[in-house]
């Protein structure tokens, strides 16, 4: 019982540090805490199991042994009694070891159990979690045009090539089943679908039309309608830049690799090592809360239903790999990062994902970052921490980019002009993710403290 009570209080411990911020639906990282959880419960219930076990083992062996006795007595009563030995052992049975046999019986021996199952049960997922989940089940098959059974019998795709064309082929046939059944579907069953879909939309509290570039944003989610004709493809090249000849990378240059070219944007190839992501994940895993968003009409900071992951902040002051991402950052942009926000580290969760949205503030929004003093987003660094099975690009709607994870690789874009301006065009989101666990980390460079820096050009293509 004292390794129970000492098992208890630890796991109390843990649970107080890693679920004092609960919604587990939004972050894979955290619900792994959750699958030891349960495995600690097994081990606890099988040793309830094996405690009533050993209990009715040695009722059963009383009733034997009683069994046998009775069956010799019950021949010749009065001859068995007529042994004193026999008289003094019935009178023995009946007036203590049945007493100590009701008290084996009725013994409880599963205090243990109940008690570990009690403390942990307030750390457990709510109402909240498992609707959030659910709808998480109805935004994947929505987004990658799924039918119910493949969700039903977790028969998902898997993406084996980062651009995800070892799903198109999947999608094209599950795309060409639905526009099949919607044009056999009688105008009547048409419109009472689109009515149950706005008023089920109604009940969330969401308009039907709060997203309009929805279809094009699914699209590339899925590999589809990506913009890039041949000619701008023939334009886009790999190639190893000393950063303008910057004294770290003459010697190792850094691997560049054009993505898109309007707007630009740049992936970087081995970016971060192992170890550092291990490191990284680890100092931001006990902090990590429900992603928040800011509220143009508040100016406050809330958690919406079309970002679903959570995240934490690191300074640079805390551990030396984040100051060492950090230099790393600002020696291949030539940017100062001293005014640039703490590197934030996001893990997403069940059909995690963070609908289209724009980095920078727009005109209409001019105190999105007045409180941090340093001017607007000029640029985005985002780097990759995992590889994702399937799912979880990072698409750019307005011109038709798609950005596939590749762990430890970053991606770099400007969000403004060099007027200030922001880029409208770099309208993004990330897609939810179908399979796997999705790691990403990101700084955001402001515009004070560039007033001198040599802008990087992201080098044009040769």
């Amino acid at each position: 019982m004292e390794l129970r009570s000492v098992w208890c209080v630890v796991m109390t411990c843990l649970f107080h540090t890693s679920c004092a911020d609960k919604d587990f639906f939004t972050s894979i990282g955290q619900m792994t805490d959750l699958l030891y959880t349960e495995k600690d419960l097994v081990t606890s219930l099988k040793d309830y199991i094996r405690a009533e076990e050993g209990k009715l083992e040695q009722v059963k062996k009383w009733a034997e042994s009683l069994d046998l006795l009775s069956a010799t007595a019950s021949q010749d009563p009065e001859g068995f009694l007529g042994h004193p030995v026999n008289a003094f052992k019935l009178m023995k049975r009946l007036n203590t070891e049945w007493g100590e046999l009701e008290s084996l019986v009725l013994k409880d021996v599963s205090d243990g159990f109940i008690s570990n199952l009690t403390i942990q049960r307030q750390y457990f997922p709510s109402d909240d979690d498992q609707v959030g989940a659910a709808k998480a089940l109805m935004r994947l098959q929505d987004t990658y045009r799924l039918d119910t059974n493949s969700i039903s019998t977790g028969e998902l795709p898997d993406s084996s090539h980062q651009r995800a064309n070892g799903n198109l082929k999947y999608f094209e046939y599950q795309l060409a089943k639905q526009q099949k059944a919607e044009a056999e579907e009688a105008p009547n069953d048409k419109a009472k679908r689109e009515r149950e879909k706005r008023e089920a939309s109604d009940k969330k509290g969401i308009p039907a039309d709060y997203l309009p570039e929805r279809r094009k944003y699914e699209q590339l989610c899925r590999g589809e309608g990506i913009k890039m004709t041949p000619r701008r493809q023939s334009r886009l090249f790999c190639r190893y830049s000393d950063n303008n000849g910057h004294p770290l990378y003459l010697l190792g240059p850094v691997k560049q690799e054009d993505e898109w070219d309007r707007p630009r944007i740049v992936r970087y190839h081995e970016f971060l090592s192992d170890s550092e992501i291990q490191k990284v994940k680890e100092l931001a895993k006990p902090r990590l809360r429900r992603a928040t968003v800011h509220d143009p009409q508040t100016g406050k900071l809330t958690t919406a239903h079309y970002r679903v992951s959570k995240s934490a902040w690191l300074a640079a002051y805390e551990d030396p790999v984040v100051d060492k991402i950090n230099q790393r950052i600002e020696d291949i942009t030539g940017l100062n990062v001293k005014t640039a926000e703490e590197l934030q580290v996001a893990n997403y969760g069940v059909g995690g994902q963070y609908e289209p949205h724009f980095d920078f503030g727009r005109k209409d929004e001019p105190d999105a970052f007045k409180e941090l003093g340093t001017g607007n987003r000029i640029a985005t660094w985002l780097i990759y921490m995992s590889d994702v099975s399937s799912g979880g690009a990072t698409v750019f709607t307005d011109v038709g980019a798609a950005v596939w994870p590749k762990k430890g690789t970053a991606v770099f874009w400007y969000n403004l002009f060099a007027s200030g301006e922001g880029d409208y065009s770099t309208r993004h989101a990330a897609c939810p993710v179908l399979v796997g666990n999705k790691w990403v980390s990101n700084k955001w460079i402001h515009e004070r403290g560039q007033e001198f820096r040599r802008r990087c050009t992201l080098k044009e293509s040769d």
